[in-house]
């Protein structure tokens, strides 16, 4: 039986995570995007608003593009927050984009909010879903009392 000090570190994390390297990059590459694309986005509406503004929407990406920065370190603990990611755009597309879509009534913004939105199709490919299942789904539950 092999020691794991002769194991490759790829395949050390396959075994005993589940989640190659390989996997961990792209999780970090996404938890990157995510940080590079919310700073584009909307750190300037965060920084420079009007004192009247609402702010509840710029609030929450900011809080998702702070969480982020987590993601880079610890991508399978951070694993929530994508898949958060995915549900809020996709429940946009299947609630709002696709209906204003298909009915030809898109409203000025429609453009740009589907733009940021079609980043939800990465999002499922990067996912360890076998981890999610073992950790979220199999695992026992965490005790309540």
């Amino acid at each position: 039986m092999a020691s794991t000090a002769s194991v490759s570190p790829a395949l050390r994390d396959t075994a005993e995570g589940g989640v190659s390297l390989a996997r961990l990059y792209g999780l970090r590459a996404m938890y990157l995007l995510l940080i590079v694309g919310l700073a584009a986005i909307n750190l300037p509406e965060l920084i420079g608003h009007e004192p009247t503004s609402r702010g509840v929407i710029p609030s929450m990406l900011g809080g998702i593009w702070l969480l982020a920065f987590l993601g880079l370190r610890y991508p399978l603990q951070m694993i929530p927050l994508l898949m958060f990611e995915c549900a809020w755009k996709t429940i946009w597309l299947i609630d709002y984009g696709f209906p204003q879509w298909f009915a030809g009534r898109l409203p000025p913004t429609f453009a740009g909010d589907f733009q940021a939105i079609l980043m939800v199709v990465l999002v499922p490919f990067v996912i360890p879903w076998g981890y999610v299942f073992r950790n979220y789904v199999k695992r026992p539950s965490d005790r309540w009392l």
